[in-house]
């Protein structure tokens, strides 16, 4: 878990945990050292954040994961050692020019014991509306004096920690603004004594200060500020000073809100100024951290699948990740629910829903992000990973006011909707390991197929393989003892990417399936003339399952294989390239059947003999798995009736669906695959427990859980799965609504639960 921006695995915990118990007079300050050495957590200047240790100290302890020892009075950081008051002398009064004030010296005050500390306080204290502070975080402060005496005093510290206006201004995502927070400097006071009533002194003390408070800073910190901010109160100040001194004015602040007022802000807003100090700060500000996969640490011990998929999305509000893990098991718990049903019709939990979808600060990006590392953590158990991708249509025709959708059909019939790509892993034997990848795009005006000719691949939506195939060879590199392939259809029958494919050495291995329509060419001939010209290697057996009015049926195929050397097609300057082609045509197909089945398959992996053939017709029959997810996605989840205001929204809750959609495919599959595993490793004690009692009309429950197959079996059966014997194992859709059967015999339990306790 990441607290004050470090991360506490439980090795760290426990580690802390023993050292207390091993020592239990240790003081919390001498513990947080020692944590801060533990963990290297020190700060720009190299001291160790001993503050910041301590405070997440309390936030474990707090949590429950640690108990710290005992305060004790004695201790010396609990008294307070301010400087002692100083009576202020030789305070200024001046009225004139600067002829009359003399030089203007400024004058840092070098520690909080100084004497100088004492005079700035008082200052503070005596003529300034907020006082002498505290002032939060890294600070320096100045003093003003002249030959007449003391002017003036300023000081600068920590920046607040967001300010929408000016977080805006400079175009602030969440991650680099939290990374570089440290960067921005506030004016926090600023004083001049009301006995001197000088022209132009303010601007002339700030523009003085602005000259040496970089290297001032650097010195005591160990780094440089790009970007100063204050606040000026529009109440008591006109900001001319600031404006004189070349401050820009960005915006308000939020003001307190008043209670019982709903959004109304009630009084203190104020304005915002800043001041760059250098010309590159807003690249310095906006450079994001390094956020690539397997950066962040996953969670130790889930709680749940929830925590398990999500437990490494990056909001910096623990708000936001505790109501992404609620909206999560609630649409699990009810696929295919409308938001405010899928929220059992509360409407606290249905308007906090809708805001999350609306958040800015969530994306697709960031919460699929974290489901694709625990993809990776469930790909390192495989040799082999089928790495499959397809495109599909999601229709919002009939969501009027949904904005942000483009044209999805013909321009005839105006059909209104997104583009979805995804990229799903899955084993040889066809169990989904998670998504690598998903790319949701609206398309723009129609007509720019006129130019497909002699548009760049970048510039076609034909882009979405090469990007796919890109972000799935990131994630080989983080599994380096598992092989990839990336299987697609005859759409990813593209020269280009096979070209990238040949080009990187240690990325995924491609299996595609050929179009005949590209009339693809090998050594001056064309490829299916070349590969009916081989010899038979073989014959063997396909199943292919049923799509739409064609009935599922076992196809007898007659089997083909060659190394080939595809040439480029006319018109690309690209060399050709060395592959492995596999020819299946069917034999003995049924009467009624127009066409009989007819593959080419494309491969980079090598086919030598007729064994390695079959292996790669059962991979590409994997494909079918997405199909079935799609399908999952569509009617199981509902996602085309999801009503919102706009396409970012839709995209944001479509994340979430597709986890879903993803985890009750992978329940039905491991009902197949491994149907001896205990159901205590995907069900909570309480959701097996009511779900055997009710389907086994029973009150006695067995000594063991139910394994995963006889649970998948039991919570189909809710949803209309008859279990004879001719039948096969259950699929997705009566899985899915057996799944609101138990949610909502669950909720009933616990409902009932303490009055059984009770007695009559």
């Amino acid at each position: 878990m990441k607290i004050c921006g470090q991360y506490f695995n439980k090795d760290v915990v426990n580690r802390v945990q023993a050292t207390i118990e091993q020592d239990p007079e240790i003081s919390r300050s001498a513990l947080s050292r020692r944590v801060c050495r533990w963990l290297n957590w020190r700060s720009p200047n190299g001291n160790l954040c001993e503050v910041s240790c301590r405070k997440a100290l309390l936030e474990l302890d707090r949590r429950g994961m640690i108990q710290l020892p005992e305060v004790l009075v004695q201790y010396s950081f609990h008294r307070r050692r301010d400087s002692k008051p100083v009576e202020v002398s030789g305070v200024a009064e001046v009225d004139g020019n600067f002829s009359k004030l003399g030089a203007v010296k400024i004058i840092q005050v070098p520690n909080r014991y100084s004497e100088l500390s004492g005079i700035w306080n008082n200052l503070m204290n005596k003529y300034h509306y907020l006082g002498s502070g505290p002032l939060c975080g890294a600070q320096i402060r100045y003093l003003v004096l002249t030959s007449s005496g003391w002017v003036g005093a300023l000081s600068f510290s920590a920046a607040s920690w967001a300010l929408k206006d000016r977080d805006n201004w400079i175009g602030w995502p969440e991650a680099a603004r939290v990374k570089n927070l440290q960067y921005i400097v506030c004016n926090s006071r600023f004083l001049i004594v009301p006995g001197v009533h000088v022209v132009n002194l303010a601007s002339h003390v700030l523009s003085q200060c602005i000259k040496r408070l970089g290297t001032d800073w650097l010195k005591r910190y160990n780094y440089r500020p790009v970007l100063l901010e204050t606040f000026v109160d529009p109440e008591k100040f006109k900001g001319t000073c600031y404006r004189a001194a070349n401050w820009i004015k960005v915006g308000k602040t939020s003001g307190r809100r008043a209670k019982g007022k709903g959004d109304q802000v009630g009084k203190g807003q104020k304005d915002i100024y800043v001041y760059p100090l250098q010309s590159d700060w807003r690249s310095i500000l906006c450079s994001e951290p390094e956020r690539g996969l397997g950066v962040r640490p996953r969670p130790d011990n889930p709680i749940d699948w929830a925590e398990e998929e999500f437990g490494t999305v990056e909001f910096f509000d623990n708000r936001l990740k505790d109501r992404l893990h609620i909206i999560a098991k609630d649409f699990f718990a009810r696929p295919g629910a409308l938001v405010p049903q899928a929220c059992n019709g509360s409407i606290a939990k249905s308007k906090a829903a809708y805001r999350f979808f609306d958040n800015r600060r969530v994306n697709m990006g960031e919460l699929l992000k974290s489901h694709i590392e625990a993809t990776v953590q469930r790909i390192k158990d495989h040799d082999i990973v089928l790495a499959v991708q397809d495109t599909t249509i999601l229709n919002y025709t009939t969501h009027l006011k949904t904005e942000g959708m483009g044209p999805i059909n013909t321009t005839k019939d105006k059909a209104r909707g997104l583009i979805l790509h995804d990229t799903v892993a899955f084993s040889p034997d066809g169990s989904p390991l998670g998504l690598l990848d998903v790319q949701c795009w609206a398309r723009g005006k129609p007509g720019k197929s006129k130019n497909r000719k002699v548009l760049p691949i970048s510039e076609k939506e034909s882009m979405k393989w090469l990007k796919s195939y890109r972000a799935v060879s990131e994630v080989q590199k983080l599994c380096s003892d598992t092989m990839f392939i990336s299987v697609g259809d005859r759409e990813a029958d593209i020269y280009e990417l096979f070209y990238e494919a040949a080009l990187d050495h240690d990325g995924p291995e491609l299996l595609v399936r050929a179009d005949k329509g590209r009339k693809r060419k090998v050594e001056e001939k064309y490829l299916w003339d070349k590969m009916r010209s081989e010899p038979v290697s073989g014959f063997c057996d396909v199943f292919i399952p049923r799509k739409g009015s064609r009935l599922a049926r076992t196809a007898r195929l007659k089997i083909r294989f060659s190394q080939i050397t595809l040439t480029p097609p006319r018109g690309k300057k690209l060399p050709p390239i060395e592959l492995h082609a596999v020819y299946a045509h069917e034999i003995d197909y049924p009467s009624e059947l127009t066409e009989p089945l007819e593959w080419m398959l494309l491969t980079t992996v090598e086919v030598s003999n007729f064994d390695d053939a079959k292996q790669r017709l059962k991979w590409y029959t994997r494909r079918w798995g997405i199909e079935v997810y799609h399908r999952t996605l569509k009617s199981g989840c509902r996602i085309e009736d999801r009503r919102f205001d706009n396409a970012e929204d839709i995209e944001t809750c479509l994340a979430i669906d597709m986890v879903v959609a993803w985890r009750i495919f992978f329940l039905t599959m491991q009902g197949r695959e491994t149907p001896d595993v205990p159901c205590d490793r995907f069900l909570k004690e309480e959701e097996w427990k009511v779900l055997y009692v009710y389907v086994n009309n029973t009150t006695e429950l067995p000594k063991k859980p139910p394994t995963i197959r006889e649970a998948v079996r039991m919570i189909a059966s809710l949803g209309g799965f008859l279990g004879r014997k001719s039948d096969k194992e259950p699929g997705t859709t009566t899985l899915w609504r057996g799944l609101q059967r138990l949610d909502d015999m669950v909720a009933f339990y616990r409902i009932t639960k303490p009055l059984q306790r009770a007695g009559p």
